[in-house]
């Protein structure tokens, strides 16, 4: 039975390594469609430690009845190691040890606020209450709960994936907590503590355990700069640094700017590569991805997808976007000064980034932006937008990112905003707009 020892070591590491390896970033576990083997694993992760406990105990009971000192000099090592290992996996590896909740969750007004204009944030809006929360800072929390408008949400962030997403908690009556358990597919996985299934974040549904099929609603939000947030709704709070994680919090503008060449989180320059930025929707049975260098070179979009005219609208800072239901196939839009603009002379309308136009108001459309791999993995049925095969590598020029240039684009899409509309600058859209909109001053 001594040899129960060491059997219970090997199963042990073994176990602790598959645990974390299917879960985690690991060289080639992200492409394997492994989800059900690594909720599985975790499922049963007690039982499994409970028989290499068991083997363990019998193990040293029959070398300490033999007296084996000999044989304990000679395990001490790998008993030593295994101990280690099964610390660092569990402890220094595990998602939400990696990557922590706020200590809480400080929001200061336009006026107190320390955060740069230039910085994008994922803005969002209830009951007339308009709250910004920097990718700064969600990037590394990934998720984060908060109280806004009087109704209790979940904002989210995968950098991998470069998707912004904010949710409902509530699973009907019943109010979630979550915590980050890992990835799948390169995709934040969240799990709750009712019934511990597994969340995805890139659009809110449970792919395994009790509650799988399950979607958490989703609440209208964008992702733009916080100039441009703050000339939509000046009146929004904005999130503040957490002191306790100030090493954490990214300094440079790299992944926002899409600048970094990171392994996980990089930007390719070029169109439909991995880490290609696309702008992704889906009405009704179709999805599509457009191009982000064909957007910028554009800065409007007029299509239909699935009988619905839409227009995607690139903004002068070349950072945030907007997506919107066009009212017919017959009117097509262009950006001039910051607004949407469509008809000539007499006919010439004008809509602010918010759709507010003078005389009504255009429909907003959910939206993401994210990495070409990310919106193709969720949307597999996706078609691409320009349809053209091949690659197109595009190198920008800057971009306007200091604070004094984006206090400039504010007042000037604030004085837009007053030229199109004399509605309130607070008002909901009238549909999600989930848009990581982000743009590199030299791709």
């Amino acid at each position: 039975m001594r040899r129960f020892y060491p059997l219970g070591l090997v199963l042990l590491a073994l176990f602790e390594m598959a645990n974390v390896y299917f879960i985690m970033p690991l060289p080639g576990s992200q492409r394997m469609r492994s989800l059900d083997v690594a909720y599985l694993l975790w499922s049963a992760r007690w039982v499994v430690r409970g028989i290499a406990g068991t083997l363990l105990a019998l193990g040293a009971l029959a070398l300490l009845r033999e007296r084996a000192s000999r044989r304990w000099w000679g395990l001490a090592p790998l008993t030593l190691l295994v101990g280690t290992l099964a610390w660092y996996v569990n402890g220094r590896m595990a998602a939400d040890q990696i990557f922590r909740q706020p200590t809480a969750v400080r929001m200061a007004s336009a006026a107190a606020n320390e955060v740069a204009l230039d910085r994008l944030v994922v803005g969002v809006v209830v009951n007339g209450e308009a709250r910004a929360y920097p990718l700064q800072f969600i990037g590394y929390h990934h998720h984060l709960r908060d109280r806004v408008g009087g109704q209790d949400v979940l904002v989210t962030y995968c950098t991998v994936c470069r998707t912004g997403r904010v949710f409902s908690p509530f699973v009907g009556t019943e109010e979630q907590t979550f915590r980050l358990v890992g990835m799948d597919h390169f995709n934040a996985m969240l799990e709750d503590a009712r019934t511990g299934s597994w969340w995805r974040q890139a659009n809110g549904e449970a792919v395994v355990g009790p509650r799988k099929g399950t979607v958490l609603p989703e609440i209208p939000s964008r992702q733009v700069t916080l100039a441009r947030w703050l000339s939509l709704y000046p009146a929004s709070l904005i999130m503040q640094a957490d002191s306790a994680f100030l090493s954490e919090y990214a300094k440079d503008y790299a992944y926002e700017r899409g600048t970094s060449r990171k392994k996980l989180t990089g930007t390719d320059t070029s169109s439909w590569g991995e880490k290609s930025w696309v702008v992704g929707i889906t009405i009704g049975t179709q999805s599509r991805a457009y191009d982000w260098n064909h957007l910028e070179r554009t800065k409007a979009i007029n299509d239909v997808l699935d009988g619905t005219p839409l227009v995607i609208a690139l903004a002068s800072d070349s950072l945030s976007f907007f997506a919107f239901e066009r009212p017919s196939a017959a009117i097509r839009f262009r950006v001039e000064h910051d607004s949407l603009v469509t008809g000539e002379g007499h006919a010439r309308r004008a809509y602010a980034f918010n759709g507010q136009g003078t005389s009504d108001t255009l429909t907003a459309l959910v939206a993401s932006q994210e990495f070409w791999h990310s919106w193709r993995t969720f949307q597999p049925a996706t078609s691409r937008y320009p349809a053209a095969s091949g690659t197109i590598t595009v190198r920008t020029g800057a971009r306007c990112c200091s604070r004094a240039s984006s206090t400039a684009l504010m007042a000037s899409a604030s004085s837009a905003t007053r030229l199109v509309t004399t509605s309130s600058s607070t008002s909901a859209p009238r549909a999600a707009i989930a848009v990581s909109s982000s743009s590199s001053p030299s791709r």
